[in-house]
């Protein structure tokens, strides 16, 4: 096979770098401005056409489609989900958590740097908005003695679980809408025991893709271990830089 190009990529928040193996063998660096409206959209692929261009002569303007057959491989690596959670220029998002336990995140783990500070200073969360969702699912305990009629449901981990509430459509699919009419389109879902029966999760989730939310990061999906409250952290911030690095 004749050689093709090969081009390794960063694109960052403010520069976009660009190396570049030509099929004769020539390296070529390029460096642009990663936003730069007014004369391309995209500065990844606008690197690419102008080293491809140049080396072959091929007349391309900024609209045109770029002929893949000539490259070889594209890597690319990049900063901008860094850059966003830094900056906090994410995308609008809320969280979507069993009711009862909206204040979980906040409160995290009660983990801090100095143990004996007396002013506690929390990080700000990443999501704008909580909307709690009436279900309940509880770990089987064999010794348990709360008397209560339930469904039972064997977990991905082989553990019984108890439905003690089923999703209340109902009521979510009233609080998801407000989040819709003020402009979120974004959400982290994290139920209680989710790491092990994601179903009610995966409800919520259908729902809310069925109302047209862009985004939607399941815990159970994007991070399913036990401990809800980095299961949450993960999740949020999956909800919150996961559009920007769409873009």
């Amino acid at each position: 096979m004749a050689p093709l190009f090969q081009f390794a990529i960063d694109r960052g928040g403010t520069f976009t770098d660009i190396w570049a193996k030509c099929p004769n063998g020539k390296i070529r660096v390029l460096k642009l401005l990663s936003m730069d409206p007014q004369n391309y959209l995209d500065a990844p692929r606008e690197g690419i056409r102008r080293i491809i261009k140049q080396e072959t002569g091929t007349e391309m303007s900024p609209d045109d489609l770029i002929d893949p057959d000539v490259i070889e491989w594209i890597r690319m690596g990049t900063t901008v989900a860094t850059n966003a959670l830094l900056e906090r220029k994410g995308e609008r998002m809320a969280l979507v958590i069993t009711k009862g336990f909206r204040d979980l995140l906040h409160i995290g783990n009660q983990s801090r740097p100095k143990i004996f500070d007396l002013e506690i200073r929390t990080l700000d969360q990443l999501y704008e908005d909580v909307i709690e969702v009436e279900e309940r699912l509880v770990l089987h305990q064999e010794k348990c003695e709360i008397a209560k009629q339930t469904q039972m449901g064997i977990g991905k981990t082989k553990e019984k679980v108890e439905i003690w509430e089923d999703v209340n459509q109902t009521k979510l699919r009233s609080d998801l809408q407000k989040l819709l009419d003020k402009g979120i389109q974004s959400l982290a879902v994290v139920l209680m025991h989710s790491y092990t029966y994601s179903k009610h999760e995966e409800e919520v989730g259908q729902i809310a893709i069925d109302m047209g939310f862009k985004q939607v990061s399941l815990s159970s999906d994007v991070m399913p271990m036990v401990r809800i409250v980095p299961r949450g952290y993960t999740a949020s911030a999956d909800a919150y830089l996961t559009p920007c690095i769409k873009k």
